[in-house]
C-alpha cells in the first residue's frame, strides 16, 4: 500500500470500521454474561479504542491539506 493511495486508505478504513463494529457487538454480548471474564473484556475495550484511534488517523489522512 502506497502511503498516499486514497483507494487503499479507504479499503483499510472500511476494514477497521467493520472490525470496530464487530468488536462492539462482542463486548456487548460479553457484558450480558453474568460470569464474564473481566480481563478479556478490558482487553477487548482497549483494542476497540486502538481501532478508533487508527480510524481517526486514517480519516485525517483522507482529508486534503488546504493552504489557507
Amino acid at each position: 500500500m502506497a502511503p498516499d493511495d486514497p483507494a487503499a486508505l479507504v479499503r483499510k478504513l472500511t476494514e477497521l470500521k467493520i472490525e470496530h463494529r464487530d468488536l462492539d457487538d462482542a463486548i456487548a454480548r460479553l457484558r450480558a454474561d453474568p460470569g464474564c471474564d473481566e480481563l478479556q473484556l478490558t482487553r477487548m475495550k482497549k483494542r476497540k479504542l486502538r481501532l478508533k484511534d487508527m480510524i481517526a488517523w486514517l480519516e485525517s489522512r483522507l482529508i486534503p491539506d488546504l493552504d489557507a
